[in-house]
């Protein structure tokens, strides 16, 4: 069975860091873009950085950019979302997904994503 399943998420105070995993079961994550969203109650869902397929580049929203890395593991076939300097603002529900779109911030970004896991709470206390 093809699975995401990310983890990770809680309570942080300001400026301070999480680590989002994104474990793969039923397919490599090196044959697909993964990318990560997040979504805050009544607003859109953001795509907000991306690892592409093959060649592993990675791709940052703005807002995240300089503060978020996306790394992945081969051998334990997952992706992580390393969060640091966090901001009240990051508070949402942090998603994974498989993803042809690798663009974060395009709007597109989501709309063809499949294999969504449960998602994660990242709460970022002022």
């Amino acid at each position: 069975e093809v699975q995401l399943q990310a983890s990770g998420g809680g309570l942080v105070q300001a400026g301070g860091s999480l680590r989002l995993s994104c474990v793969a079961s039923g397919f490599t994550i090196d044959d697909y873009n993964i990318g990560w969203f997040r979504q805050v109650p009544g607003k859109e869902r953001e795509g907000i950085s991306c690892m592409s397929s093959g060649d592993r580049r990675t791709y940052y929203v703005d807002s995240v950019k300089g503060r978020f890395t996306i790394a992945s593991d081969n051998a334990e076939n997952a992706v992580y979302l390393q969060m640091n300097s966090l901001k009240p603002e990051d508070t949402a529900v942090y998603y994974c997904a498989r993803d042809p779109i690798c663009i974060p911030g395009l709007q597109v970004m989501g709309m063809h994503a499949e294999n969504w896991g449960q998602g994660t709470l990242v709460t970022v206390s002022s």
